[in-house]
């Protein structure tokens, strides 16, 4: 299978199933690849222009990610 291919089938998917392919698939992934620095950068604004899009305010983000730095929420795997 290509990646377009991939791509074409899940974003075919319904919202629900969106959610639950990239909830169990992302840690996976990011396994191989968290092993080039490059690709976090090019990786980077993608997530932040996800949150931009949300609406999440970002000093909301930066005292979340302060909480995780220091051990207030949940393990990852990653």
């Amino acid at each position: 299978m290509t990646v377009e291919e991939l791509k074409a089938a899940v974003l075919a998917l319904d919202p629900e199933q969106k959610k639950a392919f990239m909830l169990e698939t992302l840690s996976p992934l990011a396994k191989d690849v968290i092993k080039d620095p490059g690709f976090l950068m090019q990786l980077f604004p993608v997530f932040l222009g996800i949150l931009k899009e949300s609406g999440m305010d970002l000093q909301q983000l930066l005292q979340f990610a302060t909480m995780m730095g220091n051990g207030a929420g949940p393990k990852t795997n990653i």
